[in-house]
């Protein structure tokens, strides 16, 4: 953080830190049972987070956006990542990859999305193409101007139902020097659009509430006006803002595993056995001086991404790092709560089993813990002619 704008950033933090606390962690145990969100709640939680200058604070001031920057975005996420993603995700921060947006497509999609007129999903993942990407089945096939959709995704999450979904289909085949390569496109798809069914899909045990959508096309026409972008660069349009979203759940990971550090110390300095706290056992102290070196390690990487993101240096290996080291130290810390708190970890009546539930998520979404090392591995290897 520079010395310049530690002051703002420090305000931004306690503001946050109390919008958490006061409009979102009182209706975690709520949301956690019903296994949603009430309307009300969510629609109350989008209002506060307008008045308080936090919705769509990721876009750009031009287009009506916060236009915070990456440190305050940092801030932003770190906070929200101490509670569930049912709740602090109707504070929207649409995906910027709406950027991209031209003409007319500004007015019908990104600025209503800013307001918070609309919602957008980002579908990507298919039944038989999660990790693996380029595997996609979904394929949209030119009919004159038009562009004939078919397909289905699925693992599509969002706090409510949205008004479109941004859909990456195959449209053809590029020869490249590692050979054939599909291309891909992203289209705008509207809600309603004849022969486009979305459904609520599977229900997640980690963060209940948040919806995690089914997506079906049959035969859906499209016009040129609907491709995001230019046709085959839909990856690579995606790709110039899938990383921070990666470093953004890092950050997000490191405010969870500080919530948690937290439960576990207090609960290690008060809980007595054999006489005195159980803290002061190395079994038990050990663990908590574990847990707080990762946390600090995790948070200076996080740093460290954002320092080479405001630079215009940083890499996928980056944003990978960050999103391998990140969610995998929020599992042990998870764990090492648990074990901690003893049977106690693991009722209903206490937090700790849903933020321990919460957090397995962490190292499938955004790209799983495998994907990650396969990207660092490969940046590794390359280079070196393997």
């Amino acid at each position: 953080m520079s010395s310049s704008t530690s002051h703002e950033h420090e305000m931004l933090r306690s503001m946050v830190t109390r919008f958490v606390a006061e409009e979102l962690m009182p209706h975690e145990e709520l949301v956690d049972c019903l296994g949603e969100v009430p309307e009300d709640i969510g629609r109350q939680i989008e209002a506060r987070g307008k008045e308080a200058g936090l919705f769509a604070a990721n876009l750009p001031e031009a287009i009506g956006g916060g236009g915070l920057d990456y440190e305050s975005m940092r801030i932003i996420e770190r906070e929200f990542g101490k509670t569930s993603h049912a709740l602090h995700a109707w504070v929207a921060r649409p995906t910027e990859i709406l950027l991209g947006c031209e003409g007319d497509q500004i007015a019908r999609y990104l600025t209503p999305c800013v307001t918070g007129e609309k919602r957008e999903l980002f579908a990507l993942t298919e039944p038989e193409a999660g990790s693996d990407i380029m595997s996609m089945k979904s394929n949209a096939k030119r009919d004159g101007r038009d562009w004939i959709l078919n397909g289905s995704k699925h693992f599509i999450s969002g706090p409510t139902m949205p008004d479109f979904a941004i859909v990456f289909a195959v449209t053809g085949l590029d020869e490249t020097p590692r050979g054939q390569r599909r291309r891909v496109t992203a289209f705008l798809v509207d809600v309603g659009t004849p022969g486009f069914d979305i459904k609520i899909g599977n229900r997640s045990v980690s963060y209940r509430g948040y919806n995690t959508y089914a997506l079906s096309f049959s035969d859906v026409r499209l016009g040129p006006d609907q491709i995001l972008g230019k046709e085959g660069e839909g990856l690579e349009l995606a790709g110039k803002w899938l990383g921070m979203g990666r470093v953004w759940v890092g950050a997000s990971c490191c405010g969870k595993a500080e919530r948690m550090f937290g439960m576990a110390a207090d609960w290690a300095a008060n809980r007595k056995q054999f006489g005195q706290a159980i803290g002061k056992f190395q079994g038990t102290g050990f663990k908590l001086a574990d847990m707080a070196v990762e946390l600090r390690a995790a948070d200076l990487l996080v740093d460290d991404a954002v320092r080479r993101a405001n630079s215009g240096t940083m890499t996928d290996i980056d944003a990978s790092m960050v999103k391998l080291y990140c969610s995998e130290m929020l599992h042990r810390v998870a764990d090492s709560t648990v074990q901690i708190f003893g049977g106690m970890g693991l009722m209903e009546e206490v937090p700790v089993q849903r933020l321990w539930r919460d957090s397995r998520l962490e190292r499938i979404w955004d790209g799983t813990s495998e994907i990650q090392r396969h990207i660092i591995s490969r940046a590794i290897l390359r280079p070196l002619g393997a």
